[in-house]
């Protein structure tokens, strides 16, 4: 059959969409389904473990908690006690205070009895100059807490300066508005006693959102699902990633991304890789990747582990221009990533790094919005030349969403079934109906900041991190 060349064009675009999506779909069941065996067999193992033993053993490892904290007035004293409230025998707390415009420096001091003091540093990765200096507490009840007053440099160089002066084995970094359980440093140093075959270089866990939730005197004390659609768009797609996807890439030893909120890592190997890059706004991909590759290039066994648990909870954008904002700094911080380590792009000598984690994140993560859009665009210029096929279009549209909200549905009855942090009545359905809404109101913003994200990447240069502005977490 003899094909004109506007026909040829229309097949192959057709060809490359379907193609698209049925990987797409397939790579989520795959990865759903692996998520949901390893997730099952983890709760079976860990019911066995008596976490006390950890906790309360004088020879654990020891552990500095990093948190860089900006402008952070409105949740920064309760943040810091939440961080003192863990479980944990040997573990300090570094808050680095990075060029601060408001008074959260003069908060903590008040609140914690803080002096000046002088406090050794080695400075083995370079950052900003400190401003104030070092602070540390007079009352013996929060001898725990370091405080670090320095000049702006971003959240990578505060992160820095926090590895610089912690003398600790581990360091745990945490966004300074996230709330950590009582029970997450003993949870999460877990994978790095339990491996012996290789070394764990990096964890995470489970980020839940905690708009609208109860916390006082930095406990969580009732969670609440909000009532803002935006908010509730986004716990679904934080269970859908963490729930149905990270567990399933850390038993693949796949992961390339451990959340900026709460991590975990071994200090040695993230100093040998000269710490964080403070020239991408997505450095907490770009850490893991380039940690990752220097095992590789080490030929050193490691793992990057990940636990299903539920350790931190976080404040989510309440607003489609804060929102819009932060998927922003994702798509960039993911361009700047895959860039800058292309090397390992589809090359064999990087093991599943190179042949599996790169290339799924590239097509699945970096070109999907790029393909997704050039369909829309497809779609209207089909209308508009009268050759849209609506019985197979209105077939393709229908299926597409009906996969997601039954992935979405599938996501709610793991959660039910597994750490049931939404208790209420009422709440499965509130999940339900954000699961048929979510289509229509989280992800053509989505869809947009990943675009205005490539844009900005290539074409404005000037713009940096994007301002999360706090509200608060009980604010729904």
């Amino acid at each position: 059959m003899n094909y004109t060349t506007p026909e040829l064009i229309a097949l192959i675009l057709e060809f490359i969409f379907f193609s698209f999506a049925f990987l797409a779909v397939l790579s989520y069941i795959i990865l759903a389904f692996i998520s949901g065996v390893e997730t099952v067999n983890y709760m079976k193992k860990n019911s066995f473990v008596n976490y006390k033993e950890i906790l309360s053993s004088s020879i654990s490892p020891s552990i500095s908690i990093i948190a860089p904290a900006y402008n952070e007035t409105l949740n920064i004293v309760e943040n810091v006690r939440s961080l003192l409230s863990c479980h944990y025998a040997n573990y300090d707390v570094i808050i680095v205070n990075d060029g601060s415009k408001d008074d959260s420096l003069e908060k903590l001091i008040k609140a914690y009895d803080l002096v000046k003091v002088d406090y050794p540093i080695n400075q083995q990765i370079p950052t900003q100059p400190l401003r104030e200096g070092v602070f540390k507490s007079t009352n013996p009840a929060f001898e725990r807490l370091i405080v670090v007053d320095k000049q702006n440099g971003g959240k990578a160089d505060a992160l820095n300066t926090g590895l610089n002066i912690s003398t600790n084995k581990y360091v745990a970094c945490i966004d300074v508005d996230c709330l950590l359980l009582e029970d997450a440093l003993q949870k999460m140093i877990k994978p790095f006693l339990e491996s012996t075959e290789s070394k764990v270089i990096a964890a995470g866990g489970v980020i839940r959102i905690a708009n609208s939730c109860v916390i006082k005197d930095g406990k969580l004390l009732d969670v609440n699902l909000p009532k803002n659609a935006i908010v509730k768009g986004q716990i679904l797609e934080y269970l859908r990633a963490f729930l149905l996807g990270r567990m399933a890439w850390s038993r693949l030893n796949g992961l390339l991304v451990i959340s900026g909120a709460f991590g975990m890592f071994d200090k040695k190997t993230a100093i040998e890789v000269g710490g964080y890059d403070t020239h991408t706004v997505g450095e907490d991909m770009e850490i893991i990747v380039r940690m990752r590759r220097y095992m590789e290039e080490q030929k050193v066994k490691y793992k990057v582990a990940y636990i299903p648990d539920p350790l931190c909870w976080t404040e989510a954008p309440n607003t489609y221009k804060v929102f819009i904002s932060q998927r922003n700094r994702w798509t960039r911080g993911t361009i700047e990533t895959l860039k800058k380590h292309k090397k390992i792009a589809f090359n064999a000598d990087y093991n599943s790094l190179g042949t599996i984690s790169y290339p799924y994140w590239l097509i699945f993560e970096r070109i999907a919005p790029l393909v997704e859009v050039v369909g829309l665009f497809y779609m209207i210029y089909l209308i508009a030349m009268n050759s849209v096929k609506w019985d197979y279009a209105l077939a393709f549209i229908i299926v597409a969403y009906l996969f997601t909200v039954f992935f979405s549905i599938v996501t709610i009855i793991t959660e039910e079934h597994t750490y049931h942090q939404y208790k209420k009545k009422g709440t499965g359905y509130q999940l339900l109906k954000a699961a048929f809404l979510e289509p229509f109101i989280n992800h053509p913003f989505v869809l947009y900041a990943a675009i205005k994200g490539n844009f900005d990447y290539y074409f404005n240069k000037k713009i940096k991190w994007g301002e999360m502005t706090r509200k608060g977490m009980t604010i729904d």
